[in-house]
């Protein structure tokens, strides 16, 4: 449960990485936001004293920079400057967005005085000002447009009692609207795994996250009689077929090793010499969008970290779905 809750809102992030995948693109994948919680906790002033344990997005506006108009579309591609020997150098594709989220960290204090409003809002505008000054998902943070300064950032202590927690918790839900949180849904890739098994015993995790990822059209015929001969024909009608309701998407969610351990700098070029390696491929889910107002308590919407080294498996959880199915 949590007891103290960081919250930075409305943060403007400029050419946010869109590609958060080698199968997926929109908005940046969850380990990047996560990143961003460890690199805030590991350089935090010397006098706040805090443990960052989660952290939720509630994302308020996206928009991918790619190309507009018909069925296909393309990233926009910038032109880089010439290389070392003059020449023009090659265009990588990269995916862009400019979006506004807000993050909301789940801490723990570590000798820090929260009992204090004075204390927690000088905590929360020393961090919300650190941020400023840090990259997200791989944009750069934007200056809010709001000259009012309405939304302000805080770091809200959750009163013990039931009662009390629920009106806090309410109020906050409020003030990040309109907007809408990404969560995981593991349970609905594994029935419907399930459920394509029935059908076709060769089917795969794989055909019902790809199932699951689409808009399927369905075509029916029917038998129509006439209205004025009252001869039947053949009427054909298409239907979208969604398995369940909510604002589905495929989301990665962490690694899985494909190799053993090599030791330190064993491996050429990797990006640390100085700790083992080990290569990886992307584990991928499904997640789903949900509005904040229908979120009970803010531990649903929080990632966190929960490896099993022993299977390789380098991946994030959330606990919504146990929120769900108690239901």
């Amino acid at each position: 449960m949590i007891n103290h809750l960081l919250v930075l809102p409305r943060l403007r992030i400029q050419n946010a990485n869109a590609i958060s995948s080698p199968m997926t693109w929109g908005f940046p994948a969850m380990s990047a936001f996560v990143g961003v919680q460890q690199v805030l906790e590991r350089n935090l002033p010397a006098d706040i004293k805090l443990v960052f344990n989660e952290i939720g997005v509630v994302c308020h506006h996206i928009e991918p920079q790619v190309t507009e108009g018909g069925f296909i579309k393309a990233f926009h591609l910038t032109r880089n400057p010439v290389d070392k020997s003059g020449g023009t150098a090659a265009i990588v594709e990269e995916g862009r967005a400019h979006l506004e989220v807000s993050l909301l960290i789940g801490v723990e204090s570590e000798g820090d005085d929260l009992s204090s409003a004075e204390r927690r809002d000088a905590i929360a505008k020393a961090l919300f000002e650190q941020v400023a000054g840090m990259r997200i998902a791989g944009g750069s943070v934007m200056p809010s447009l709001n000259a009012q300064n309405r939304h302000r950032p805080k770091l809200i202590s959750f009163n013990a009692l039931e009662l009390e927690r629920a009106k806090q918790w309410q109020h906050l839900k409020r003030s990040l609207l309109p907007g809408f949180a990404l969560v995981l849904r593991d349970d609905l890739l594994a029935e419907h795994t399930a459920t394509l098994k029935a059908q076709d015993d060769s089917a795969t995790a794989l055909d019902a996250w790809l199932d699951l990822s689409r808009l399927n059209h369905e075509c029916h015929v029917e038998q129509v009689k006439d209205e004025k001969g009252g001869k039947e024909k053949e009427v054909v009608r298409w239907e979208v077929r969604r398995p369940y309701p909510g604002w589905l998407v495929p989301i990665p969610v962490g690694y899985g090793a494909i190799s053993d351990h090599y030791d330190p700098g064993e491996v050429a070029n990797a990006r640390d010499p100085s700790v083992p390696f080990r290569f990886v491929e992307s584990l991928y889910s499904i997640g789903e969008w949900v509005s904040p107002h229908r979120i009970r308590k803010p531990d649903d919407l929080m990632w966190f970290v929960e490896n099993d080294l022993d299977r390789g498996i380098y991946r994030l959880q959330n606990v919504y779905i146990n929120t769900v199915t108690q239901d």
